[in-house]
């Protein structure tokens, strides 16, 4: 993203500092700073943007509006939770942005063929090893695959998730519950 070149060393030192003093050296204009916290969190926050979108080219572009707006919005950051937290909170958004400027999700998900999770299931040996668990989830509803990534996946709470989706806990637990019922369906197949 950033095609700045550091001074000789200076990455290095980046690389040993925390977020919160990478964060000070970025608020200042150090460039390098926010190239560190780039290399940092750049894999995780491409990572979630990939699960929630199931596309590569819209988490590429998620990835990097939410490091942009990292960038311009790094005033705004009070240091209340982690920058990783924070992060994590915009990409989500940029992806949530994403779909809501497109329409629908439907556009960029492959659905899945007739007799697709057959073949799946019948890959030699372990059923469990060749079943492709990204492939299942792309194919949830939008609310029930955001729910299930955050939650199950990602590992955050349904108080954070409804405060990072602006949705009530109630429909985030009711959410996850369908989720995981229309995994159970496809697995079990």
């Amino acid at each position: 993203m950033l095609a700045v070149e550091p001074p000789s060393g200076t990455l290095g030192q980046h690389a040993a500092d925390d977020d919160s003093v990478l964060v000070a050296r970025a608020r200042q204009g150090d460039v390098h700073a926010f190239e560190a916290l780039y290399r940092r969190h750049g894999a995780r926050v491409h990572a979630v943007c990939l699960r929630l979108s199931g596309d590569r080219f819209v988490a590429e572009e998620c990835t990097q509006e939410a490091f942009v707006l990292a960038w311009q919005k790094l005033g705004e950051f009070r240091g209340e939770s982690a920058f990783g937290s924070w992060l994590y909170r915009i990409a989500v958004n940029a992806v949530m942005g994403w779909f809501r400027k497109q329409g629908t999700r439907d556009r960029y998900i492959r659905p899945v063929e007739e007799g697709e999770w057959d073949r799946i299931a019948d890959r030699p040996d372990d059923i469990a090893a060749g079943m492709d668990l990204e492939a299942a989830i792309a194919t949830l509803p939008q609310g029930a695959r955001t729910v299930f990534v955050l939650h199950d996946v990602e590992g955050h709470g349904h108080e954070e998730i409804a405060t990072m989706t602006g949705i009530a806990v109630g429909t985030s637990k009711a959410q996850l519950h369908r989720a995981r019922r229309l995994l159970r369906e496809r697995l079990d197949r």
